[in-house]
């Protein structure tokens, strides 16, 4: 593993670092999720049930997924669909790009 001294970096640098490490948690989260699910259904499977009728089904329609997230409060999040929220209006009026936002 390479070591970066992060004391000598520019600020500009930090929030690159930081950008790609919250893209490489997220890509972490979603493989590791997706092995939890496999694992899941193979054992369901093995003793002769689904996933679905273990837990039910999802409700009503498909659950949208959030494709957009800020960067200063991982909690607010924005699904790409409907008005945007107001974190990412301010930030899009200050001239960001909303591709910088991408989950």
């Amino acid at each position: 593993m390479v070591t970066v001294n992060v004391d000598k970096m520019t600020l500009k640098d930090l929030l690159d670092l930081e950008q790609k490490v919250q893209k490489s948690i997220n890509t972490a989260r979603d493989r590791e999720r997706a092995e939890v699910k496999q694992a899941l259904a193979k054992l369901a499977e093995k003793r002769g049930f689904s996933v679905s009728e273990l837990y039910g089904g999802r409700g009503r329609g498909k659950t949208s997924v959030a494709k957009y997230a800020n960067p200063a409060n991982r909690a607010e999040t924005w699904t790409g669909r409907g008005r945007k929220p107001n974190w990412l209006v301010a930030k899009l009026k200050k001239g960001a790009k909303i591709e910088n936002f991408a989950i």
